[in-house]
């Protein structure tokens, strides 16, 4: 009961007012038209149970990314690969090393099964790794690192991550999250999936509910050494993904155009949004996911006032007062007009 349940984004405003949700990350374009057609073609088959190996979800994957089959798991979205490696290797009076400003869901996981949630300062909202390593003790056995992270947006480098695991001893885990992935498009910016490759004790974690559009269908993946790929086969639910999720998932991974096509809506939106957003005397921090970390003032133009200015215009942001940042709101990018009208409810709002 000392568990605070996870909170998803709000998408109700007034009654009568477009409603423009903001607050979950959503891809606005939707998924797939590809995708799409293969859930309808999965309904002929309700009656079957799924593969209990996802084996042609996991070939997709395996053939997009250069992988080998037998170290992918797929799970019921990505949180539930996050709790299922909580519960191989994280038990009572355990520790997990978290940043500051991560996902809720690792400090959700860890209390669940007994763990103790430890929480390394971040640096200008970023991960530091010196305070990460600073922070380990004989307890530690998993180390989350969300890249990007939520609800910042903000990354570490390849070198930085290499860093991070050349510190930890070869029996603690490191959990890299890469829900925000494929968004990404800086230099020094890497999956971690070479390091996954290089390493016993490095896993990937991804999700289809992001960029692919599929968030309804609830879908993770995840890239893992054999030995810790076969702890979590062994104690994952026997059919814990759906034939329809299966079967999108599978189109959605091939339909790298659509991919590509949704990281250069996204990434121009993202560098818009924060430009006008910083012209209006807000303060943006610099984001490489599909969403923007926002910092109000103290004064009556605070977060809070924001976000109620912005529902009673059917503008749903996202409240972060549970990760520590009060002062701030998170935006998802939305479509165009949805952008612009963020833009002007705020620059009205700043000058209310």
């Amino acid at each position: 009961m000392g568990i605070a349940p996870y909170v998803g984004g709000k998408s109700k405003a007034k009654e009568g007012v477009r409603v423009v949700k903001l607050s979950s990350n959503e891809t606005p374009l939707g998924p797939s038209p590809k995708a799409r057609d293969a859930y309808e073609a999965a309904a002929k088959y309700l009656h079957r149970y799924p593969d209990g190996t996802a084996t042609l979800l996991r070939e997709a994957i395996a053939k997009t990314y250069s992988l080998p089959l037998e170290n992918l798991v797929c799970g019921n979205g990505s949180d539930e690969l996050i709790g299922l490696l909580v519960h191989a290797y994280a038990g009572q009076g355990d520790e997990v090393l978290i940043s500051e400003h991560g996902f809720l869901m690792y400090q959700i996981y860890a209390q669940s099964f007994g763990a103790v949630t430890v929480k390394a300062p971040e640096k200008d909202l970023r991960t530091d790794v010196d305070a990460m390593l600073a922070r380990l003790t004989p307890k530690t056995k998993i180390v989350f690192v969300a890249n990007p992270n939520n609800p910042t947006g903000t990354y570490i480098t390849n070198d930085e991550m290499a860093r991070l695991h050349a510190g930890l001893p070869s029996h603690v885990i490191l959990a890299i999250d890469g829900a925000y992935t494929e968004y990404a498009d800086k230099p020094d910016y890497a999956t971690g999936l070479e390091l996954a490759q290089t390493s016993r004790n490095v896993v990937c974690l991804r999700t289809f509910s992001k960029i692919y559009g599929l968030s309804a269908l609830r879908l993770g993946w995840m890239y893992a050494p054999h030995a810790i790929a076969d702890a979590i086969n062994r104690i994952r639910s026997p059919f814990n993904v759906s034939a329809a999720a299966i079967a999108a998932g599978t189109a959605a991974v091939a339909d790298t155009a659509y991919v590509d096509h949704s990281r250069a809506f996204n990434n121009k939106w993202v560098a818009w949004l924060t430009h006008e957003l910083n012209n209006i005397g807000l303060t943006v921090v610099p984001s490489i996911a599909n969403f923007v970390l926002v910092k109000f003032p103290c004064d009556k133009h605070n977060s809070s006032a924001a976000n109620a200015y912005m529902t009673e215009l059917g503008l749903i942001p996202r409240e972060v007062g549970n990760y520590g940042l009060p002062e701030y709101l998170r935006i998802s990018i939305g479509l165009e007009e949805d952008n612009r009208a963020v833009v002007q409810a705020l620059t009205d709002f700043m000058k209310s």
